[in-house]
């Protein structure tokens, strides 16, 4: 695709699962702006099949909301047999389309216990997990991924290898090792090379921030859809922006005060679900990636980490509006 061309097909546009991120709440908005699909945040295999049925936190994670798309639940661990009873459960809620398997998180919480991205150092275990969760579930099961440990430990092709035997209906495949987390260029070079490697759809990952990017990264791995991540964070404009690419559309950037709208509109309906005095702690972060980059946001990002209502934060975002 050269920029120009239009799609013959719709190109998936998915938000990237990113743990405190994509919550109902977010999704639901990203959906809004075209998003095609979106993983719940991550769900511990283990975890919530030891957990009491009613734990919040499990509550919390599986929770799903009128207006959203395609949503798939992911699922972490490092044991086939946790992955397979926990896929069965999860399946049995009716409330999701398929299931994920977290093969990428980074974080030393996840990988330090043999989760993650710790899984692409196996992957004849790849294989057995996916192969427990298929035989788990009538849903399709996907994979997220990455290139492997480190530079010197590239697993990335055996991997997909694995899941594609072992009846994974699609991968995900984030451009970088373990050991850069989000660190340095994404290669999309080796993301080309697993779309080469494997017969089913290859989601690209990594370094895609802009209807451009997206365009360019199809062009060079020859991929079958999108994944963005830390683009969408206090921008799910992204997803339209991306969408208006791929149509060969121009792009409106959204006026300050629909930031601000879809910031507080964000905040509300996380106040509805947890309380005002949890929105406003979660929604923190949210708020100065809605305002990054205008003139005048690093001075008032803590007074926003100090605020403690919705009405005190509405003010201080609205004192930004005449200073685009």
């Amino acid at each position: 695709m050269n920029g120009k061309e239009k799609p013959d097909k719709e190109i998936p546009v998915i938000l990237a699962p990113m743990a405190g991120i994509t919550d109902c709440v977010f999704r639901r908005i990203c959906f809004e702006q075209g998003c095609t699909g979106a993983t719940t945040e991550m769900i511990s295999a283990q975890g919530y099949l030891s957990a009491p049925r009613m734990l919040k936190a499990y509550g919390d994670l599986i929770k799903t909301l009128p207006g959203e798309g395609t949503v798939y639940a992911q699922v972490f661990g490092r044991e086939a047999k946790w992955f397979g009873m926990a896929v069965s459960a999860i399946t049995e809620l009716g409330l999701f389309d398929g299931i994920d398997i977290n093969m990428g998180c980074p974080a030393h919480k996840v990988t330090g216990g043999g989760n993650g991205s710790a899984l692409m150092r196996n992957p004849a275990l790849c294989g057995e997990i996916v192969k427990a969760c298929v035989e788990a579930t009538k849903l399709p099961v996907t994979v997220k991924m990455r290139l492997g440990w480190d530079e010197n430990e590239i697993t990335c092709l055996d991997v997909a290898r694995a899941a594609e035997q072992n009846g994974a209906a699609a991968l995900t495949v984030h451009g970088r090792t373990r050991s850069q987390f989000y660190a340095g260029k994404a290669d999309w070079e080796w993301i080309g090379r697993v779309k080469q490697h494997v017969s089913i759809p290859v989601i690209g990952n990594g370094d895609v921030d802009s209807g451009e990017s997206a365009l360019e990264m199809l062009r060079v791995t020859g991929c079958d859809g999108v994944a963005v991540g830390r683009a969408a964070l206090g921008n799910p404009w992204i997803f339209a922006q991306i969408n208006a690419a791929l149509r060969g559309e121009m792009y409106t950037r959204p006026s300050y005060e629909e930031v601000i709208e879809t910031a507080l509109r964000q905040a509300r309906e996380m106040a509805d679900w947890k309380g005002e005095k949890r929105a406003v702690l979660e929604m923190r972060k949210h708020f100065s990636w809605y305002i990054a980059g205008r003139r005048g946001a690093a001075k008032l990002r803590p007074r926003i980490n100090q605020a403690e209502t919705l009405n005190e934060v509405e003010g201080l975002l609205r004192s930004l509006e005449d200073r685009a």
